[in-house]
């Protein structure tokens, strides 16, 4: 296979990636765009045209298939780094990468204006493709001690590839016409090829690892609640289950406190859940500064909320309710231009050798109803004394 055909090879794929996103595009028109979904998409699209651009050289003006192609394709390369890094979590186009692509078509339209050699613009174009690969590397290798082999095949893959193109650039530069053993055609087809194994290297290994990301936030999200971002209800039985066969062995006893804001379905009905979930997101925050790294708060439905208390003895355990009620009370929720003061009832039991989930909340939840009934805003200890 001949340059060209590989040139012609990578401006049809692209074209075709083109397509299948667009029709992708209207069928989840009324879902919103993973990150960094939106800048690949228009990667495709600038390499696409780039690379159509290159092949028909010598068929239109040199203008068009020399600085404006090169220019097109750096775009696209801007694009590509911007995309994983949006995919990491972070947006870096405007401080980083745009100028850095106005720096990179601003030397090669220069090179092309001053009629430096082939070579020389051949080397800017390759380094300015390996700058964006390390760039998109350097976004992938974030987090590599807990990244998935996907992610790490990913980083060394592209790493490898770059350094092809980058050596591909610098010997255009220092070996214009080859050497005894190194042609020019072999320098030339080996960085082409390179190119084109980083470029749908970089096509399928945003796609799997997209879909990878995907997979893992729907498998949090079973286990935790969307909006205030603890356990839901069946995340906190999971992590409450070895405590409670823990509650059968000799040792320091689990405190469960059960929690419900006082009268939470007034502030929906007359402020609109907006600002009741608002609301519920900050007292959770509220909640959490009083509790240790080891305890554990779940969302159990609406108001309601659990704590778990590893090693902690139900007079503690009181203690700790208490700071919380009183954070809860002494802080008002500022939601636009109202200032809404919320409070709390608690109640509190410790894990008995004996208990099970359901009697644990059971138990504890006769202690927030005495506490609703005794006039809300009060913490109840429930008796935790195990059955005879």
């Amino acid at each position: 296979m001949d340059i060209k055909t590989l040139v012609l090879a990578l401006a049809l794929g692209n074209f075709s990636l083109c397509a299948a996103l667009f029709f992708y595009q209207q069928q989840e028109v009324r879902s919103a765009p993973s990150a960094g979904l939106r800048s690949w998409r228009i990667a495709r699209q600038l390499q696409a045209v780039a690379w159509g651009l290159l092949y028909l050289r010598g068929a239109l003006p040199d203008f068009l298939t020399i600085p404006f192609a090169y220019a097109v394709l750096f775009s696209g390369f801007a694009f590509d780094a911007s995309a994983w890094w949006e995919l990491a979590g972070r947006r870096v186009w405007r401080r980083y990468l745009l100028p850095a692509l106005g720096v990179s078509i601003g030397l090669f339209t220069g090179a092309w204006l001053l009629d430096m050699p082939a070579g020389d613009r051949i080397g800017i174009a390759a380094l300015v493709a390996g700058f964006f690969a390390l760039a998109s590397a350097g976004a992938l290798g974030r987090g590599w001690r807990r990244g998935t082999l996907l992610r790490r095949y990913l980083v060394l893959s592209t790493l490898s590839l770059t350094l092809v193109v980058v050596l591909r650039g610098v010997l255009a530069v220092l070996l214009p016409d080859g050497a005894e053993w190194l042609s020019p055609a072999l320098v030339q087809a080996a960085g082409i090829v390179a190119l084109y194994l980083l470029t749908f290297g970089n096509v399928f290994g945003y796609l799997l690892l997209s879909r990878e990301q995907q997979e893992s936030e729907l498998a949090r999200l079973e286990v935790a609640d969307p909006l205030t971002d603890v356990p839901n209800r069946r995340g906190f039985y999971l992590a409450l289950a070895p405590w409670i066969a823990l509650a059968r062995r000799p040792g320091q006893p689990t405190a469960l406190i059960l929690l419900k804001f006082d009268d939470f379905k007034r502030i929906n009905e007359h402020y609109g859940h907006p600002v009741g979930d608002l609301v519920l997101k900050t007292l959770v925050e509220v909640c959490q500064k009083q509790l240790r790294d080891s305890d554990l708060m779940g969302r159990m439905g609406g108001a309601e909320f659990a704590i778990q208390l590893p090693r902690t003895g139900q007079e503690d355990a009181c203690m700790v309710a208490e700071r919380i009620r009183l954070a809860i009370a002494a802080l008002p929720v500022k939601a636009g231009k109202a200032v809404i003061n919320m409070t709390a009832s608690l109640g509190v039991t410790t894990i008995r050798p004996d208990d099970a989930a359901v009697s644990l909340f059971k138990r504890a939840d006769e202690a927030l109803q005495q506490a609703k009934r005794e006039g809300r805003n009060r913490v109840v200890a429930a008796d935790s004394t195990p059955e005879v």
